[in-house]
C-alpha cells in the first residue's frame, strides 16, 4: 500500500508564507510582500490585519470571479525577478508580474517537485540516457521546464496560451537555457498526436487546472478528461527507466485517486500524497495533491 505523504519546498530563500487565514495568504517573493485571496485558508488568520497591512507591499482585490486589480501599499514594481537554487546549486531565474487574475508567475509549492524533477533526470543519465526528453504539460511559466533542462534534459514544453509560453521562454533565458522546444497547443491534442507519431518520452510532468481552455477554445475539465489524459501519457513514457508527475490542484480532490490512475504503472515506486507551504505564523496552507513515480 502507497503511504500518503506531504511535501513543502525546502531551502527557498527567495520565497515565504507568512501567514494565512480568513481566504488570503501573505507572502514573500524577494524583497516584495503581497496580499493575495486563497480559497483553501478556511481558518482566522494568526497575524492582525494591522501587522498584514503594515508589512505588505502589494494587495489583490477581485472584481469579478476571474479577474481583479492590484494595489501598491508601498513602493513596488510591476515586474521584478526571483531565483530557486537546485540540489546541485545551479539557479533557475523567474521573472514575477502582477496579473488581472491574482498570479505572480509561480506556483511556490512547486519547489518540491523541481528538486525531484531535476534529481530524475539525472538518475536517467546515470543510467546510460544520454539525452533524456521530458515533456512537460500545462506548463505555465515553465519551473519544471527549466529544472529538467538544467539537470540536461531535451524539454518540450506544452502550454495553451501564447503569452504564457512566452513568459516562460523569459525565464529561460534568464537562467541561461536553450534546450527547450516551446509549443503553444492544447495539451490533450498535442498527446494524442504523439501517440500516433510513436514518439515517447524518458519523463513526463502534468500540472493541469480544474477547468480550461485550449487556443482554438478546446474545453479542459479535469474530471471529465484526467483518465483519458493519463492513459495516453502512461503510453508515452519510453525507455526501462523513467519518471513522471501529476499534479491537481482543485478543491476536495484526494490523492487517492492519483493513485488508482498511475498504480497499474507505477507499482511500488508511486508516491502519492498533499503539497503544502509552511507559513511562518504556523500554519501549514495546502496547495493541491501530487502523485508520482521514478522507475530505475
Amino acid at each position: 500500500m502507497n503511504r500518503i505523504i506531504t511535501l513543502s519546498p525546502q531551502n527557498f530563500n527567495d520565497y515565504e508564507l507568512l501567514d494565512c487565514g480568513s481566504f488570503e495568504k501573505l507572502e514573500r517573493f524577494g524583497k516584495y510582500i503581497s496580499i493575495r485571496p486563497e480559497p483553501q485558508a478556511v481558518w482566522d488568520r494568526k497575524w492582525s490585519s494591522t501587522e498584514w497591512n503594515k508589512r505588505a507591499h502589494l494587495r489583490f482585490t477581485p472584481t469579478s470571479s476571474s479577474s481583479g486589480k492590484w494595489s501598491h501599499i508601498k513602493e513596488s514594481p510591476e515586474q521584478w525577478n526571483i531565483s530557486y537554487q537546485l540540489p546541485d546549486a545551479s539557479r533557475m531565474i523567474f521573472r514575477l508580474g502582477l496579473t488581472s487574475f491574482k498570479h505572480v508567475g509561480i506556483f511556490p509549492e512547486q519547489a518540491a517537485n523541481w528538486d525531484y524533477i531535476f534529481n530524475a533526470v539525472k538518475g536517467l543519465k546515470k543510467s546510460g540516457v544520454a539525452n533524456p526528453k521530458v515533456l512537460n504539460l500545462f506548463a505555465y511559466t515553465g519551473g519544471a521546464s527549466l529544472a529538467a533542462s538544467l539537470a540536461g534534459a531535451d524539454v518540450t514544453h506544452v502550454d495553451s496560451i501564447k503569452q504564457v509560453v512566452t513568459w516562460a521562454n523569459e525565464n529561460a533565458h534568464l537562467s541561461q537555457l536553450s534546450n527547450i522546444r516551446w509549443v503553444v497547443e492544447d495539451a490533450l491534442k498535442f498527446v494524442k498526436r504523439e501517440h500516433k507519431r510513436g514518439n515517447t518520452y524518458h519523463g513526463i510532468i502534468l500540472d493541469p487546472p480544474a477547468f480550461g481552455h485550449g487556443p482554438n477554445g478546446e474545453k479542459w475539465k479535469l474530471e471529465d478528461h484526467i483518465n483519458e489524459m493519463v492513459q495516453l501519457v502512461l503510453q508515452l513514457l519510453g525507455g526501462k527507466t523513467h519518471f513522471l508527475i501529476l499534479n491537481a490542484y482543485s478543491l476536495g480532490l484526494s490523492s487517492i485517486i492519483l493513485e488508482n490512475l498511475l498504480l497499474e504503472k507505477a507499482g511500488k515506486h508511486l508516491e502519492i500524497g498533499e503539497l503544502y507551504l509552511p507559513s511562518a505564523s504556523g500554519y501549514k496552507l495546502p496547495l493541491g495533491v501530487f502523485g508520482r513515480f521514478y522507475i530505475p
